[in-house]
């Protein structure tokens, strides 16, 4: 009878705690998931190539719901408006000059993105994060550099940009090797025709729609850096004829598509309200390709120039019950800035080395009482420095620089003509009236002239400014495949 009661008592004493939790209303659940991120990085899309941004002749329905759903920043720039320096600064968080990356790297190209530098692949990684990149990477296309060897697990795309290829409008000089998809480490099938070129948008999109079902158990980060509307345009059959702005429009529609495709993807997998997605472009412009180029939006210059068309770019960002929908901010920002803020998002750590930087999450969930930058320096060629900016005031330098104006656009898909040493006065901007950079007002405020000065003397002890033979003290090496560790 004792044992009968003694177990009776024992079986009281293991309900308790059950009965507790279960009156108290808690319940015992496992840890949240991390989020998932994915990146958008767009080739040479413009300012005003969204028809949220002012498109005409086409639209962009699912990129206008994004902005719709999420929050557009208006004042985003790309780090430095040419190719591979922009992307070097988007994965690392650095200026591309500090990082020793400039310009666009050609085919085998002795230079690339240093393994010692870390990206945000390798930081989420760490994480437990599935990583992918699926497009265009031109950061090195040898293999100590390939996105296998800088954190990625998976990569399928191009290796640099894909006119440099043997169908150059100006192949007689270029001289380019054939251009090839990558899968891994391994080259595959060769982009030989302008049909080869209209199937990128759909194997890009395949690929990344494949990466999201195969990882929807796991946090992941899906870098998406579509190699069009980069020239030379073609757009698959689906697409062709769709837009009233030609074969420009028609790519844009598609670009459209995939991004739907893609956000589609993950609300089917039930992943939705659990992922940060974010749109940029990597420089504004090439506005002398004409009917094959996009729009500025009204900025000055494009791509290749530190004017605010070749830096200015499109930002949307989308992430349901944490970023606010149908907001619009005008605070300054930067790609560089994106990696210390999906540090964050994703509970990872940061780089080791320095990093440029800052950390946007607070303005990104809707505090506009928050400045997380005031300032941005413009480089561009190898490590010249060509404008400063604090708050909305931006001095531009005097130096020689590309310009489009006043020359004749190409058409086709054949480029115009180019400056490319115009000699460029110093002069001073109020970007908050005068956006457009077209009135020039240091002889009303001479004080922000030395102010501006002092900054920009601040950043060439830094980084150097090769137009004054300056080497700046805290720049670190480019990766070089004959290069010791």
């Amino acid at each position: 009878m004792f044992h009968n009661q003694y177990v009776r008592f024992a079986g009281i004493l293991t309900l308790l705690p059950i009965l507790y939790f279960s009156i108290s209303g808690w319940t015992v659940t496992s840890a949240p998931k991390p989020p998932n991120v994915v990146l958008f990085f767009i080739d040479d899309l413009g300012y005003g190539d969204l028809s949220c941004t002012g498109a005409m002749g086409y639209t962009t329905p699912n990129l206008d719901r994004m902005a719709a759903e999420g929050s557009r920043f208006t004042n985003f720039l790309a780090t430095q408006a040419v190719c591979s320096a922009s992307r070097a600064s988007l994965l690392t968080g650095c200026y591309p000059n500090r990082l020793g990356i400039s310009g666009a790297l050609s085919p085998f190209s002795p230079v690339g993105l240093n393994p010692n530098e870390e990206t945000i692949a390798e930081l989420l990684k760490e994480k437990g994060y599935a990583t992918g990149i699926f497009g265009k990477w031109h950061l090195g296309d040898q293999q100590p550099f390939l996105p296998l060897q800088q954190g990625f697990d998976e990569y399928y795309g191009v290796p640099y940009s894909h006119d440099m290829w043997p169908l150059h409008p100006n192949q007689a000089n270029a001289h380019y090797p054939p251009l090839h998809w990558i899968e891994g480490n391994q080259s595959l099938n060769e982009i030989k025709t302008l049909d080869d070129v209209s199937g990128i948008t759909p194997t890009v999109t395949k690929r990344a729609v494949s990466f999201i079902r195969k990882h929807r158990k796991d946090p992941f980060f899906l870098y998406v850096p579509h190699p069009l509307p980069h020239v030379p345009l073609a757009a698959s059959p689906a697409f062709r004829g769709k837009s009233k702005r030609g074969v420009f429009g028609d790519v844009l529609m598609e670009l459209d598509w995939s991004i739907g495709q893609i956000l589609g993807e993950l609300k089917q997998q039930g992943l939705d309200k659990n992922t940060l997605v974010i749109f940029i472009s990597d420089n504004g412009p090439w506005l002398n390709y004409g009917d094959h180029a996009g729009s500025a939006g009204g900025f000055r210059e494009g791509k290749g120039t530190s004017f605010e068309g070749g830096h200015r770019v499109p930002c949307l960002v989308r992430w349901p019950d944490v970023v606010p929908a149908g907001r619009v901010s005008n605070k300054l920002l930067t790609a560089m800035d994106i990696l210390p803020t999906i540090v964050n998002v994703c509970g990872a750590r940061m780089p080791k080395q320095s990093i440029d930087g800052v950390d946007w999450l607070a303005l990104l969930k809707g505090d506009e009482s928050v400045t997380p930058r005031d300032h941005f320096f413009y480089y561009y060629r190898k490590n010249s420095l060509e404008a400063v900016r604090k708050g909305d005031w931006k001095l531009v330098l005097s130096h020689p620089g590309r310009t489009y104006e006043g020359l004749l656009p190409g058409q086709g898909g054949k480029p115009g003509p180019t400056t490319e040493n115009h000699p460029f006065a110093r002069a001073l901007y109020d970007l908050q009236r005068d956006p457009g950079e077209r009135y020039d007002v240091q002889q009303q405020h001479p004080e922000l002239i030395a102010e501006l000065e002092k900054l920009a003397e601040e950043a060439r002890s830094d980084l150097g400014d090769d137009l004054q033979n300056r080497a700046g003290r805290h720049v670190r090496a480019a990766g070089m495949i004959n290069a010791k560790p």
